[in-house]
């Protein structure tokens, strides 16, 4: 991944990952990029104003990075930047809270999204390979988002979803 919106970010500030479950078309990146400037004017956590940027990547995640050095993200922050997120999912009709979806790049490197239970058969039966790039959205910096977002199946979560023969 080789955003800019972040490099002025800190390596230990903290990341939250969105995935959606349609393409975002780059009209509606384009608002949600306005929508998430405004909301980003006025997020605090406890009356300490946040230092954050939303940023849409692939067209698929929305990414929120802030730096707690600023401003901890608490618990009151946390809910507003989810109470956005969920207007998101509402005004673009999509959803970003769907856990159970999995986004990995086929061997073309084009992106593929399918419910975890059939990327665990497709694992199974070699549809997908063991090195072929999957989204671990359970990373939690910066420096993981550009170092652990986007790795082989073999170094994410879902390792544990390869048949014992190929681990």
């Amino acid at each position: 991944m080789n955003t800019t919106a972040f490099n002025d970010m800190p390596d230990h500030s903290r990341v939250w990952i969105y995935q959606s479950d349609r393409v975002i078309t780059d009209l509606e990146a384009s608002e949600i990029r306005k929508r998430a400037a405004m909301f980003l004017l006025d997020w605090s956590s406890h009356g300490s104003a946040m230092r954050a940027i939303i940023e849409v990547v692939h067209n698929r995640f929305i990414i929120v990075m802030v730096d707690e050095g600023v401003a901890a993200a608490s618990g009151c922050g946390i809910d507003k930047s989810v109470r956005f997120m969920q207007q998101l999912e509402k005004d673009y009709g999509m959803n970003l809270f769907d856990r159970l979806l999995v986004l990995y790049r086929d061997a073309e490197g084009k992106l593929q999204d399918t419910k975890l239970q059939y990327f665990e058969r497709f694992l199974e039966n070699g549809e997908v390979k063991p090195s072929q790039i999957v989204f671990n959205n359970l990373i939690a910096t910066k420096t993981d988002l550009f170092t652990k977002w986007e790795v082989p199946v073999t170094q994410s979560w879902h390792a544990r979803l390869l048949p014992v023969t190929t681990r």
